[in-house]
């Protein structure tokens, strides 16, 4: 925080106040409730922060001329919060994992049962992982294809900082036993209302940015950014409407009920994995993959309708999780139409990418980061390839309910997010703290074939494990009845479950090591100083401007 001025400092002190009062407001209401833990939670963390405030409440003020070079403190962090919640969320990952091939690792504690450990993982994967991942970058993104400096000094520090107390209430409330029981398990009612608070801020922020961009036009990748902030607000909001049992009670009942819950909770979630592990990541993709391959994207025009054909057809698909249910049957039919449609935006994208890629190839063979976003890409198409086909009743009729769906997840998951972030920061941090490259290319390529290594294993024995429970829980006799217990289903999952705990390990293994290469590339002696609006890495790709987006 070196670049605020002393009136900025005084205005953040503020704010952090403000916040701290809330928190001891809330652990007094509260007490014993995890209302009042997180009361608790809030004041330890605001006071942190104003410590750090007032720490550097007397340097010298920033240069004057501080707002003709972007604004990247605010990215760095992002990257280090990024990381640590990585190697938090895929530990809790091998953990749960590992509980369901042996059990007593659950230990005799009610927090350390699978069902309050496993939000802790998604949430700590999807929301800090990848949530901090997405913020950093699209601040970094939005700079440089706009040469314009960020729209605020404190703004910022406010979305990243803000959006990360969220993810901590949200694990700590797992941990204790408060959810609001959704499928993507959704924080208490406090939580939700202050994201809303973080989710608009940052919607300002990046707008103001855009206003007063320098370039004519907008790069496609600010259009994938600013589709995952909007709608990821609107699906929020909607899906976690609730009435508080008290003022000082996490409890909340939801407004929604029965059928109209399932239908807004798949509305929200399917739309959550399409505006937030999907929209979100394709505009890192759109960046950093030509930028890294040193050439403009295949086709511009291309890559708009991905943009248009994704955002209106993934918004009617949420329903085809709900096949065999009490929902309507043509709003099944609906969903399964439009996710089998949803597989020609989808494919222009992954395809886009690996058309870029021509002439190329000669650095996807020597160059480990670039070949983390090629593996990306071909996972993205072969992960939404299979969600079309998943969506087709008869196919969902022998999948839902399977560990299939968890493979087909974690072809996602795994290999499309994590292998575009991890590809994206490769690229990103050198350029951030001005190294000519990575701390080891070698480490970059021994995490890229644990990634890969530990995606495959996990993956193909969900795929094995799902499709023989789904045929093992069809299966009758001659007389009627099932022809296997589903006890009998157990037994035969358990070599797959130790396949997955093992191909988990070694991903978790391969973040460690990409910890360890960025915090040792930072470390490094600078190459150049500074990161003046002019640099030369304002271009998506070097190369002709790319055609402007009409």
């Amino acid at each position: 925080m070196t670049e605020l001025t002393s009136s900025e400092r005084q205005y953040a002190a503020v704010i952090l106040v403000v916040m701290a009062m809330v928190g001891v407001a809330m652990a007094a209401l509260g007490r014993s409730d995890p209302f009042g833990v997180h009361g608790v939670i809030v004041l330890v963390y605001s006071v942190g922060l104003l410590f750090l405030v007032l720490s550097s409440f007397y340097a010298p003020e920033p240069r004057t001329d501080r707002q003709a070079s972007y604004y990247d403190d605010p990215i760095k962090v992002g990257i280090a919060l990024s990381m640590a919640w990585a190697v938090f969320g895929m530990f809790m990952g091998v953990w749960i994992a590992a509980q369901l091939a042996w059990p007593t690792l659950a230990f005799d504690a009610a927090w350390s049962t699978f069902g309050r450990l496993r939000p802790t993982h998604t949430t700590g994967v999807i929301f800090g992982f990848g949530g901090n991942a997405l913020i950093a970058t699209s601040f970094h993104v939005v700079q440089r294809t706009s040469r314009a400096r960020l729209a605020g000094q404190i703004s910022p520090w406010f979305v990243l900082l803000g959006f990360n107390l969220f993810c901590i209430l949200a694990v700590t409330g797992y941990v204790m036993g408060v959810t609001q029981s959704k499928e993507y398990a959704e924080a208490e009612w406090y939580a939700d209302l202050w994201l809303v608070v973080v989710w608009v801020t940052y919607f300002i922020l990046y707008l103001r940015t855009l206003a007063r961009r320098k370039e004519p036009h907008i790069y496609v990748a600010n259009w994938y950014y600013m589709a995952f902030i909007v709608v990821v607000a609107i699906l929020h909001i909607v899906n976690n409407l609730a009435v508080p049992v008290s003022i000082g009670h996490a409890k909340s009942y939801t407004i929604w009920a029965g059928v109209q819950d399932a239908m807004v909770q798949w509305w929200y979630g399917h739309n959550a994995v399409a505006f937030f592990l999907t929209s979100g990541f394709l505009g890192m993709m759109y960046y950093y993959l030509p930028k890294r391959a040193g050439r403009p994207i295949f086709s511009y025009r291309l890559s708009i309708l991905s943009f248009w054909g994704i955002t209106f057809f993934y918004m009617w698909a949420g329903s085809h999780h709900l096949h065999y249910t009490a929902l309507p049957h043509w709003v099944q039919n609906l969903g399964m139409t439009f996710s089998v449609m949803l597989l020609v935006p989808s494919w222009a994208s992954a395809g886009n990418a690996l058309l870029t890629l021509n002439g190329a190839w000669h650095k996807v063979r020597d160059d480990a980061t670039l070949r983390f976003m090629m593996v990306a890409a071909v996972f993205y198409g072969l992960s939404t390839f299979e969600g079309s086909f998943l969506a087709i009743r008869p196919v969902n009729s022998l999948s839902h309910y399977t560990d299939w769906t968890i493979g087909h997840v974690h072809a996602g998951a795994l290999g499309w997010v994590a292998f575009i972030t991890f590809g994206s920061l490769y690229t990103l941090v050198p350029a951030l703290w001005k190294r000519d490259a990575m701390h080891s290319a070698a480490l970059v390529e021994v995490h890229f074939w644990l990634a890969l290594a530990g995606t495959l294993i996990y993956v193909f024995a969900m795929w094995n494990s799902g499709i023989i429970q789904g045929l093992m829980w069809r299966t009758y006799t001659e007389d009627g009845t099932l022809a296997y217990s589903f006890v009998d289903s157990l037994i035969a999952m358990y070599p797959y479950y130790i396949a997955r705990a093992f191909g988990g390990l070694l991903f978790l293994l391969g973040a460690l090591v990409a910890c360890y290469n960025i915090w040792m590339t930072a470390r490094a002696t600078p190459l150049i100083a500074g990161s003046q609006l002019d640099l030369p890495d304002r271009r998506p790709a070097t190369g002709t401007a790319p055609s402007p987006a009409e």
